[in-house]
């Protein structure tokens, strides 16, 4: 079996080129950053339009994260049943027609609702383009590939800062969320030519729903799937947590708005790097050595940013946080999908992201309150140092290194 599907593979290679299959599954990654960058600039506006508090504030980006939980939960168990293509396509329906329906938001309370439904599609395409890239490629290259799959978050990233500069000061926050919209139905029409994975074809037995969730917890499996939970509760804490508010954090010092969103712009430019660092190095240390370093940097970045004391040390360590922070989480990917194998891996995939989720809906609410209670930032940003080293310990002491394994062992 294994020699078929690594031939189905290579077939597939020669009929869609993997940088078709990058570019189209990466799509919706680069809108997930898009909407998790222009929604932490738009809130800056909305708080003043619409008078909101802080916490608030961070309710709105709690209840994308909410949506996002549920429904990468789902979409992982959807996708291991029914197919990775079907549920492509349809998560990024449901994100894209939210998102175009956000612009027309009237008040905090409709603004809820679709926020959730964003991050619902958002949520559910994560772990499904994951799984269809690691099982579109070979073995010798997959780790590199999924990785530079995610590398479409930085860029995201940086499209929501150049969007948000540019456009939101002199046209407003709802053609922000129009021109999210659009691109996304585009990427939809790209997806429709891609086939199912090999990988997923193979397989002798697609495995239920019920079968699967049993399955992540099975002798051998479920210690993977702690580490994994653990590991993305704490990445999806400290990135949403720190990223949502940094353009908010930078107004509350004094900066005008331009200069907020200027300066998370320089930040943000790190993160490409940051990807591609994590591409080479997942290949040649190692998935796991790759992620626990990273981790740890990112944990004193975070430290130092907290006590930054003026607009060079702020730049310089934010700097490094936006470079170790995506360097971390581009090789949680990586790590993650290669410890569960096709059967229930988008299942595993799905729901250890779901789990994190949780840490992104708290992240924003707890920053923001904590903010609101004019705490020092050194011990709030000394918060994301302590859960970082959390994650840093769970990887180091349990994790397991799959570089050079078969998506099967």
């Amino acid at each position: 079996m294994v020699k078929n599907v690594s031939d189905t593979i290579v077939q597939l290679s020669k009929r869609v080129s993997p940088a078709r299959i990058l570019t189209a599954s990466g799509f919706g990654l680069l809108f997930d950053s898009f909407d998790v960058g222009i929604l932490s600039y738009v809130l800056v506006v909305l708080a003043k339009d619409w008078n909101l508090s802080h916490t608030t504030t961070g309710l709105i980006g709690s209840m994308s994260s909410l949506g996002m939980a549920i429904g990468s939960a789902l979409a992982g168990l959807f996708a291991d049943r029914f197919g990775r293509r079907t549920l492509f396509l349809f998560t990024l329906l449901i994100y894209s027609v939210a998102t175009g329906l956000s612009a027309f938001a009237t008040g905090i309370g409709l603004f809820f609702v679709l926020r959730f439904f964003v991050g619902l599609g958002l949520g559910g395409e994560l772990p499904v383009a994951t799984t269809y890239v690691l099982e579109s490629s070979p073995e010798a290259v997959r780790g590199r590939r999924v990785v530079l799959l995610e590398s479409f978050w930085a860029v995201g990233s940086l499209v929501g800062a150049l969007v948000s500069f540019f456009v939101l000061p002199s046209l407003g926050w709802r053609v922000v969320f129009l021109l999210g919209a659009v691109p996304a139905l585009y990427s939809i029409v790209l997806r429709l030519s891609l086939p199912e994975t090999p990988r997923f074809q193979h397989l002798q037995k697609r495995t239920s729903m019920l079968e699967a969730m049993k399955k992540i917890w099975a002798p051998g499996i479920a210690s993977r799937s702690v580490v994994t939970w653990i590991l993305w509760f704490v990445m999806n804490y400290a990135y949403y947590g720190l990223f949502l508010w940094l353009p908010s954090v930078l107004s509350d010092k004094g900066y005008s708005l331009v200069h907020s969103l200027g300066y998370s712009l320089v930040m943000t430019l790190a993160q490409i790097p940051g990807y591609l660092t994590a591409a080479w190095l997942v290949e040649k240390w190692g998935r796991k050595r790759t992620l626990a370093t990273a981790i740890i940097l990112a944990a004193l970045a975070a430290l130092a940013f907290g006590f930054a004391w003026n607009t060079a040390s702020l730049l310089i360590f934010g700097l490094l946080l936006s470079y170790f922070m995506l360097a971390a989480f581009a090789a949680t990917y990586i790590f993650t999908v290669e410890q569960f194998p096709t059967a229930f891996r988008a299942t595993g995939m799905g729901w250890a992201a779901g789990f994190g989720r949780i840490g992104s809906v708290l992240a924003p609410f707890i920053t923001g309150w904590l903010l609101g209670a004019k705490l020092a930032y050194g011990w709030i940003f000394g918060v994301f140092f302590a859960i970082l080293i959390v994650g840093f310990i769970f990887v180091t002491v349990l994790g397991r290194e799959t570089k050079g394994a078969t998506p099967e062992e």
